[in-house]
């Protein structure tokens, strides 16, 4: 049996699939970027209320 070279196909890439894709990460980003400061400044106020 002799063994079958793979065979590609190639479609074209447009820049708005690409962008598109990249916006969407871009928002998941800046969404837990948001959240982690703000967990971050409650955590240090809640530290200063009862630590100090």
């Amino acid at each position: 049996m002799a063994e079958q070279a793979p065979t590609y196909e190639m479609v074209e890439v447009k820049a708005e699939d690409i962008m598109a894709e990249r916006r969407g990460l871009y928002d998941g980003f800046l969404r837990a970027s948001t959240w982690s400061i703000g967990a971050t400044v409650a955590v240090l106020v809640l530290m200063a209320i009862f630590l100090v």
